[in-house]
């Protein structure tokens, strides 16, 4: 798939470029290696010294439709509403080759995947719980295609993600016991030079991963660093440990973008009220008229 698409998107250059790039010169053709920052960046501190991660920040990749590689497709009601409900292709975000599922695991991947947009008010556990509004859980709330604030204190950080209207505290040194197994878990933090290292913990087994069906147990661990690179970019890390699904651990990795617009500030997205159509009408009671 990845090469498909490279091999896709050389060959649109190419044409268009075409005798262009033949009149300049050798050294002007040298590009910039894709992805790469200003080696040696140094963050910006807050008054205590530390490196500053305040700001709003958003993916900008379609790790929410699969953390794989994906083609485009014509999603779940192309029917009915054409292309608003296509699902856009990606490079995957996942590193060294496709999730480490083990076999029981894949199969209820695919299962997942199949049933996406099942909704049954009888079970909650059927269909992708974004599409109920439920917190979306980690790491998927990093991309979710909304954007993010973090707002940063002395003993903890506190990030406000625009999808569902969710809030996360990340603790400073040792969080506090978990209460209960949650959507977003319990996170604690450290800095190693200028990159935060979010160990989170003690979730309940009823997010997903992406809208793929991609999934975890109760048993789930996540491992995030986030890294500035400019003024304007942080480096996302996140290393995904679950023993009751995975075969070993493994990573995802990609640039988180500032908001840079005039009044840039994060809205509220109370989505409940839009999901409870999708949640509850099989219930409604069938009209007299």
């Amino acid at each position: 798939m990845r090469r498909d698409l490279t091999i896709g998107l050389a060959a649109v250059t190419a044409a268009f470029l075409g005798g262009f790039l033949a009149t300049v010169s050798p050294a002007a053709q040298a590009p910039t290696p894709a992805g790469q920052f200003p080696a040696g960046y140094k963050a910006a501190r807050t008054a205590d010294g530390k490196p500053e991660f305040n700001g709003l920040w958003q993916a900008m990749n379609s790790a929410n439709w699969n953390l794989e590689d994906h083609p485009a497709s014509a999603g779940v009601a192309s029917s009915t509403i054409g292309i608003y409900g296509a699902e856009p292709p990606g490079l995957g975000v996942v590193e060294g080759g496709p999730i480490p599922y083990q076999p029981a695991a894949l199969a209820k991947r695919n299962a997942n995947f199949a049933k996406r947009v099942v909704s049954d008010p009888q079970d909650r556990f059927s269909g992708d719980p974004e599409a109920k509004c439920y917190m979306p859980g980690l790491p998927r709330a990093v991309y979710t295609p909304y954007p993010f604030q973090i707002i940063q204190g002395t003993d903890k950080l506190v990030f406000a993600y625009q999808f569902a209207d969710t809030g996360r505290i990340v603790y400073l040194g040792k969080a506090p016991q978990a209460p209960a197994d949650s959507w977003m878990g319990m996170s604690s933090a450290k800095f190693e030079g200028d990159t935060l290292v979010v160990t989170a913990t003690d979730f309940n087994d009823e997010s997903w991963l992406d809208r793929a069906g991609n999934y975890h147990s109760d048993a789930l661990k996540v491992t995030e660093r986030f890294t500035p690179v400019s003024p304007y970019h942080l480096m996302y890390e996140a290393t995904i440990d679950d023993a009751k699904v995975f075969t070993r651990p493994w990573k995802i990795s990609f640039p988180l973008y500032r908001h840079m617009e005039k009044n840039a500030r994060l809205l509220e997205f109370k989505c409940v009220e839009l999901a409870e159509p999708f949640l509850y009408g099989m219930l409604r009671r069938p009209s007299s008229r």
